[in-house]
């Protein structure tokens, strides 16, 4: 039996938390403590989206099962206790490849098996166009097939459980139709769809929109358009990147009002995320730089962005600043809320019974730090036993 003690995350107030089992056996307030000198307690933080982490990418391939284990455990001092590595646009054998090595990584370890919530395929079902297809290779895009995702499944070991596709393709919506009655989580991203294929593609079970208002044409009729729909349709859950670079403040403050408790952050962290600021080549032959700052762009060009490097404590931090949102509800956005949309036992948040899957954090009011990571009870990472102290989160000016 553990007992800790901290700030509650929702309420500000001091608590004693008693975890057993792996669970969070009591919760009782603690007002014999002062608050100034305990850290913040929240639920562990979920990320719905990926694609690598301090140099390790799960888009180059091959890539062998350890890179999975380093990845989820280096994810823990970003206070990541459940995570889906993300696959994107590639060709059939080495998406294949890509879900059978992450499932076999689950196999071997219990506590990656833990972190890893499910796979997340984005791509290759995408829109062919330019703009809303991304950084997405056009070579390896394709149309919906769902033969091809149960061999793609069946090699993951039914680990796939959100897929992002575009509905503007002949079939899509039955191909969305047996996705949901699967149990998988069907999103829409990297599309060119009209408003009345995004309706159907909800009408058949679509349920979450992949960082919205990124990936899309740069320029869009005022309305109707995309956008606008999935904005509107109160069925959808929205996941937008709040790093300061991917989205203006005006843009989050409309989705954060619009969808209320169905907004979601994510990170959709590519492989150069925890990585020093600095000019990197990647993988597929291009330049890019990563500034003091947080942002990532192409080299030459810092108008293109190359990805999102920063992790969900950033986010958490960005949208607090700017006074999109307070702290809990900043950090529901990225603990309770994806839990909840994917149907994991971390959407009780801190409740007794719930998994102690929890986070201890240091806030100022302008960056968080992470203190200390713990999962299913086990304390996983702790900053004073880390080289180099704490992970920060420092927040643009």
């Amino acid at each position: 039996m553990t007992r800790i003690e901290g700030i509650h995350f929702q309420t500000g107030k001091p608590v004693s938390l008693t975890i057993e089992n792996g669970r969070i056996k009591e919760i009782e307030a603690n007002a014999g403590r002062m608050g100034g000198n305990l850290p913040w307690i929240g639920p562990g933080l979920v990320d719905l989206q990926i694609n690598g982490y301090n140099g390790m990418d799960f888009n180059t391939l091959p890539f062998e099962e350890e890179l999975v284990h380093r990845v989820s455990q280096s994810l823990w001092k970003a206070g990541v206790t459940s995570y889906f590595p993300t696959i994107i646009t590639n060709s059939d054998e080495a998406v294949c490849d890509a879900v059978r090595t992450i499932a076999r990584a689950c196999s071997q370890d219990g506590r990656t098996a833990a972190s890893i919530a499910g796979i997340h395929l984005e791509g290759p079902f995408i829109s062919p166009e330019d703009g809303p297809r991304g950084a997405h290779s056009r070579k390896y895009v394709k149309p919906p097939d769902w033969a091809l995702f149960q061999q793609w499944q069946e090699a993951a070991q039914g680990k796939i459980k959100i897929v992002t596709l575009s509905p503007e393709w002949p079939g899509a919506a039955d191909f969305i139709a047996k996705c949901t009655e699967s149990g998988i989580t069907v999103a829409i991203g990297h599309t060119a769809a009209t408003p009345e294929q995004i309706r159907d593609a909800v009408e058949a079970g679509a349920r979450m929109s992949t960082h919205l208002g990124n990936g899309a044409h740069l320029m869009l009729p005022r309305h109707p358009n995309y956008l606008w729909e999935q904005l509107a349709d109160d069925r959808l859950w929205a996941c937008v990147i709040a790093d300061g670079f991917h989205l203006p403040e005006s843009v989050l403050k409309v989705v954060l009002r619009v969808k209320g408790k169905q907004a979601i952050l994510v990170s959709d962290a590519v492989y150069l995320s925890g990585m020093k600021p600095g000019e990197y080549k990647t993988h597929i032959g291009g330049k890019v730089v990563l500034t003091p700052a947080g942002k990532l762009h192409l080299t030459g060009n810092p108008g293109l962005l190359a990805g999102s490097a920063q992790m969900l404590p950033w986010g958490i931090a960005h949208l607090v600043k700017k006074k999109l949102c307070r702290l809990p509800e900043a950090w529901e956005m990225a603990s309770i809320r994806p839990s909840e949309l994917v149907d994991l036992p971390g959407k009780h948040g801190l409740s007794t019974n719930a998994p102690a899957d929890l986070v201890l954090f240091e806030w100022n009011g302008d960056q968080i730090a992470i203190l200390q990571t713990i999962k299913n009870g086990q304390t996983v990472y702790g900053a004073d036993e880390m080289k180099g102290g704490e992970q920060s989160w420092e927040l643009l000016s």
